[in-house]
Parts: C-alpha cells; sequence; structure tokens
C-alpha cells in the first residue's frame, strides 16, 4: 500500500514579491529558495523528519504565489514508530545507596519518568564522560508522534521560523476567544488553510484557522469560486485547471521566459527581452497566471540615453526593455500581466500609458543636465 502524500497550504492576502520565493521554501522544509516559498517547505520538513514522521523517500515540493504558501510532501505516515531513548539520571553515588538500594532521589526521578521502584533493577551503569564516576542509565521507550501532533508542531516551527523582517499585527473576526480584538502576527493576513493527509483532513490550527480542504483560486479568471482540494496530490493540478493558478514558482518562472522569447519572436526583427534574473524573480512573484504582452512607446524618448530608460522601466514598472539586432534599446517593452482577457488591448493601453510620465520625467532632467 503507497504511504500517502502531506499538503499543507496557508492562504493569504498578497505577500512580498521579493521574499515570496524564500518564504515558500522555508515553509516546506520545517514540514519536510532562497526566499519565502522555500523556507516554509524546508523548516516543515525538517520538523516532521526529526518525529520520525518521514519515510526515506519522501520527496519536498514548495509551492509559492502571491496569496499562498504551500508545501506537498511525500510518502508522509500517519504515526511515527516508538523508539528507544536512554536517559542519564544521576551518579551511582547520589542514586544507590552503600548497599545498593535506591535512595530517595532516584525514587523520586523515577516517578516522574512515569516508572517504579521495580525499575530500579533494569537501571545499567556507565562512566560518565571525562569523569571517573558512573552514572545510573535509563532505557525507556517513547511512544511515536501521531501526524496530528507532529504536524501541529512543525506548522507552529514552520511559521515562527519564516525569514520575515516585519510582521503585521491584525485581529482575528471569528473562531477566537474576543473576536475583534484577539490578534495575531504574520508577514500578511491569512485568511485560510489546508492540511491534507492523502484524501483526509488533518486537524491542525494556525494564525486562528482550522484547516480544511478548501482554497482559493485566481483572483479574477478560477473557474469555480473555491477550489476543492479531493487529495494531497490533486491540489498543484486542480489549482491550474479549476483556480487557474500556477502553484509552482519555478513553473510560473519558467513559463514567463517562455513567454518572452515567444512574444519578442513573434515582434520578429530580432528583437529579445533584456535577461534579468532578479526582475523575472520579482514579477514571477507578482502573478499567479503569467501572460506576456507587447507595448510601445514614443520613438522621441530614443534621445535620452538608454541606461536611463531601461533603470526606469525596470525599476519602476517591472517590464522588460526590448532590444534589436544591433544590441540597442527599441521603443518596445514587455510586460508580464496576471490576467489572460480575449481582448487585451485595454491592458497594452494602460502599460503604455502609465509608462510615459516615468519616460518624460527621464527626459526631462536629461535635458536639464
Amino acid at each position: 500500500m503507497t504511504t500517502p502524500s502531506l499538503l499543507v497550504e496557508l492562504f493569504v492576502e498578497e505577500l512580498p514579491p521579493k521574499a515570496l520565493q524564500k518564504l515558500g521554501q522555508a515553509f516546506s522544509d520545517v514540514l519536510s529558495e532562497q526566499k519565502l516559498g522555500q523556507a516554509f517547505s524546508d523548516v516543515l520538513s525538517e520538523q516532521l523528519r526529526t518525529q520520525g514522521l518521514l519515510s526515506a523517500n519522501s520527496v519536498v515540493t514548495s509551492y509559492a504565489t502571491p496569496r499562498r504558501l504551500a508545501a506537498h510532501i511525500s510518502a508522509v505516515i500517519s504515526q511515527a514508530p516508538d523508539r528507544q531513548v536512554e536517559q542519564k539520571l544521576m551518579p551511582v553515588a547520589v542514586g544507590l545507596d552503600a548497599s545498593g538500594n535506591a535512595t530517595p532521589a532516584l525514587l523520586k526521578k523515577l516517578q516522574a519518568l512515569g516508572a517504579g521502584a521495580d525499575a530500579v533493577a533494569q537501571l545499567r551503569k556507565a562512566p560518565e564522560p571525562g569523569k571517573d564516576a558512573l552514572v545510573l542509565l535509563y532505557d525507556s521507550q517513547v511512544k511515536g508522534a501521531t501526524l496530528a501532533l507532529g504536524l501541529q508542531k512543525a506548522l507552529d516551527e514552520a511559521i515562527a521560523k519564516l525569514p520575515i523582517p516585519k510582521v503585521m499585527t491584525y485581529q482575528l473576526e471569528k473562531d477566537c476567544e474576543l473576536p475583534g480584538w484577539s490578534s495575531v502576527q504574520f508577514v500578511r493576513p491569512a485568511h485560510g488553510l489546508v492540511a491534507m493527509h492523502g484524501c483526509s483532513v488533518v486537524p491542525v490550527t494556525a494564525l486562528g484557522l482550522q484547516a480544511g480542504n478548501i482554497t482559493q483560486g485566481h483572483r479574477f479568471e478560477a473557474k469555480v469560486s473555491s477550489v476543492v482540494v479531493k487529495s494531497a496530490d490533486t491540489y498543484a493540478e486542480q489549482l491550474k485547471t479549476e483556480g487557474a493558478v500556477i502553484a509552482s514558482f519555478a513553473e510560473r518562472r519558467d513559463d514567463i521566459t517562455r513567454q518572452l522569447a515567444a512574444v519578442a519572436a513573434k515582434i520578429g526583427g530580432g528583437v529579445r527581452a533584456i535577461e534579468d534574473s532578479a526582475l523575472l524573480d520579482e514579477v514571477t512573484a507578482l502573478v499567479e497566471r503569467p501572460n506576456v504582452l507587447a507595448c510601445t512607446f514614443e520613438k522621441e524618448f530614443l534621445d535620452v540615453p538608454p541606461e536611463c530608460l531601461i533603470l526606469t522601466m525596470k525599476a519602476n514598472q517591472k517590464y522588460f526593455p526590448l532590444l534589436d539586432a544591433q544590441g540597442k534599446l527599441s521603443n518596445q517593452f514587455l510586460v508580464v500581466s496576471n490576467i489572460t482577457p480575449d481582448d487585451a488591448s485595454a491592458v497594452i493601453g494602460g502599460n503604455e500609458r502609465v509608462v510615459r510620465p516615468r519616460l518624460a520625467d527621464a527626459k526631462f532632467f536629461f535635458d536639464q543636465d
């Protein structure tokens, strides 16, 4: 029988784009980029592994979009196996009297561990490292953690260890002791929590939320109002087909790269988009369903040094300027939109309109100098 996978998702308001990839990975690692999505996965997985809930062949996959952090971990067991634990109690001289009988101190220590006086005969003596004295050792069996308890601990740890430079404090409106008064802290307000082991919901909580199997798709283009996750393994595909969301940061990044090349090739003339890995990461973190569109600006702005135009388009507008076949800046640029309308003329016109004042400012200051 195949060991089920685990899926955990935090659905939140728009996350800071420059931190998204790192947060997502950190979340999954505690449950199992160098930024938010990767951080989430890393802490989550590490905590579950420490508790013995992951299999030797478990694989961790992190997901991060502007409105969610998620981790998918394959082969997660429902209860960790029991394990033998060796505990150092105290020096032999303290635990046993001259006749070899247990002292009150030893009996009290054993009682605290849930053992009785009959456990004295099972104690072992061993030299204490670096010392001549012997110590008493007690071997006990610790019951393995259940997935619900282990995941709760891992989830709390994953959220606490996310690399968030600044957090928001916001009030909870329901499912808390004092609605409207009870508050929690996170990078952005959280509105949903999904935790599924196979097809079953794992009863955990986080940030005032109870885990379920319902998440949200694209804000404008989802085919359904809510995506009901059937199982941990169908999460990414359901988000794509029903929610119009590409959950994987890496997949969205690759899709944008392909679209940039395809749109540039369609324009023709040997034009190509400027390569900028940091800009590519940032726009990937701004969209859930990328759609690359070609736009233009007036050729008169090309009298301004290209460095000025390129800087303002990339830094202020998150656009990809296009270079011609000779490597010179053209009066065209590519924009990565988060929507895919049948008629994109309004989106194209809006981006051309907002870039014009930026370029005009650059031209003005250049002319003044």
